[in-house]
Formats: C-alpha cells, structure tokens, sequence
C-alpha cells in the first residue's frame, strides 16, 4: 500500500490537532495541573494557591488562573469585603479532569526515581569525550 495515498491530508490532521493540541497544552501545563487539582474540591483561595503552589510566582499564578478561567476550568468569585476576597472553584468540566490527572500525578510519583535512573544510564552510555 502506498503511504501516498492514505486519504488523510495534511491540512485534516492539523485541522483535528491543532484543537486537541492547545486544549492539551492547557490542561498539562506546568502551573496548570496543579491548580486543577487544587480547585476541584472546592473555593481555594488566591494566597492558598500560591502556598499549595511550590515555585509559582504571582504573575504566573494570576495569569494561569486567568487563562483557565477564560477556559470555562475555573471560576473566579470576588467577595466584597475589604480586604478583598477572591476564592476559585473548579468547573464541572475541571472536575472530570481530576481523575485522570491524580493518576497521571501518582504515575509520576511512582515511576520519578525508574525514569531518573534511565535517563542516568542513557547520559552515561551516549556521553562523548570530545
């Protein structure tokens, strides 16, 4: 069979990945995964995130949180009170990524230590004395 002839072009693969391609790079970003975990249980608020948040700065935090908000992943409420309070909630739509994404975190939890030992022994066997 010819791989010149599949009747998928170039443009129907990137019109089908491109979509799933930015939604992916939302939701599995570095700060963004772990802001949906910590908001599907329930209202988090700002200075709560970004002590739960280990090497976020500010801006980065506001601007994901910004970002999966304007994604329909997060809700945002401001409290009128002085100071203000701002808490974040997750979206039903945030919530169905729990799961996957706490097992995504366990399997990474689990295999830290194989993939640090592999990618030691790749370094060491394609290491060159130049």
């Amino acid at each position: 069979m010819s791989q010149g002839n599949t009747g998928v072009t170039d443009e129907a693969i990137h019109d089908v990945a491109c979509p799933i391609r930015e939604v992916i790079d939302r939701v599995g970003g570095k700060w963004s995964v772990q802001i949906i975990l910590a908001t599907a249980q329930g209202p988090v608020r700002f200075t709560d995130l970004e002590r739960r948040i280990e090497g976020i700065s500010r801006r980065m935090l506001t601007l994901t949180l910004r970002n999966l908000e304007r994604d329909g992943l997060i809700v945002r409420k401001v409290y009128a009170t002085v100071p203000p309070k701002v808490e974040y909630t997750g979206t039903e739509m945030s919530r169905e990524l729990h799961d996957p994404l706490e097992r995504l975190a366990d399997w990474a939890r689990r295999n830290r230590g194989n993939i640090s030992a592999a990618r030691a022994e790749y370094d060491q066997a394609n290491s060159r004395d130049d």
